[in-house]
């Protein structure tokens, strides 16, 4: 069973204000540090597809798509949020940071492909149904994970986060559908300014404290996380990767570490060998500082390899 990438020179065209931490650079760290590290040529590389607008429908209504389709600018910029903006090509690079997810599963499902990671841009994970912000557009890892139970028929997915800002718009989406396991950990009290509550017994939701560091979150992913996937089996797992909550980057204040990605990978991957799922899912999301964000996605990337 080969590791696949996927990524396409669209996701790079989508840009910011000067000096933005979510621009295309993110891209080239990954690629550079990819061949650097030699493992460039392990991975079987694809460019990515475009999303449909049918697969889009699953997560986002209509109104929504149409929306964005309306206010992205001919030329220059226009704001979302505060912290968000779109240029003409903003769309077209969401389109294919979507769709890579969708195709990802797809290798998974249709080749043999045990894991899947997507080098793309704009993130998804602050995406609501209807609501854009936090430097995202269309959900990229719900999309997909819609995508497989829907149109693929599974019965039971898990969605794993460890951006060090909540997935609101993950939570959101998936927030009355059993089907869905959303286990996440983010610091708190920080940007989106979520609650702690849990909308049901499916979201293991655990904020962590400014300063948190290795000891906290493997203590979360061993007694929170593992046992609950245990219990709900699922068929394919998704990832949520961010890699802002890294103790270098400078868009959060905790204090992980690059082995700790490949440790979660880890865990993960015996996982998914243990429940006999078909596979991981792993789909970029923050990560602002290039030399950190490099080196945690090989991590990342050798594990899910078993490297």
């Amino acid at each position: 069973m080969s590791t696949a990438i996927i990524s396409h020179h669209e996701c790079r065209k989508h840009k910011m204000l000067d000096g933005h931490p979510e621009d295309p650079s993110r891209i080239d760290a990954i690629s550079d540090r990819l061949i650097a590290s030699g493992l460039e040529y392990s991975l079987d590389h694809f460019d990515a597809e475009k999303v449909s607008r049918e697969d889009l429908m699953r997560v986002h209504n209509g109104a929504y798509l149409d929306h964005l389709e309306k206010i992205q600018p001919k030329e220059g910029l226009i704001n979302v949020d505060p912290d968000t903006q779109m240029c003409p090509q903003t769309l077209k690079a969401a389109t294919r940071a979507a769709g890579a997810a969708v195709q990802a599963v797809n290798l998974v499902y249709q080749s043999n492909h045990r894991a899947v990671f997507c080098n793309v841009r704009p993130p998804g994970h602050h995406a609501e149904r209807a609501q854009a912000g936090g430097f995202c557009f269309y959900n990229n890892v719900a999309v997909a994970a819609s995508y497989a139970l829907d149109k693929l028929g599974l019965d039971r997915v898990a969605v794993i986060d460890f951006d060090v800002h909540h997935g609101n718009g993950t939570e959101d989406i998936f927030k009355d559908d059993q089907r869905v396991m959303f286990c996440s950990i983010f610091q708190h009290p920080f940007f989106p300014y979520s609650n702690t509550e849990r909308p049901n017994k499916q979201h293991i939701k655990i904020p962590l404290a400014a300063g948190a560091g290795s000891e906290e979150f493997r203590h979360v992913v061993v007694n929170d996380w593992l046992p609950a996937l245990v219990d709900f089996k699922p068929q394919l797992i998704f990832i949520s990767a961010g890699f802002d909550a890294h103790r270098d980057d400078d868009m959060g204040d905790m204090n992980l570490e690059d082995a700790d990605y490949a440790w979660v990978t880890e865990k993960l991957v015996d996982l998914a060998h243990q429940l006999d799922c078909q596979g991981i899912v792993s789909v970029l999301e923050g990560g602002y500082v290039p030399d950190a964000l490099g080196r945690s996605v090989i991590a990342h990337v050798r594990a899910l390899a078993g490297l």
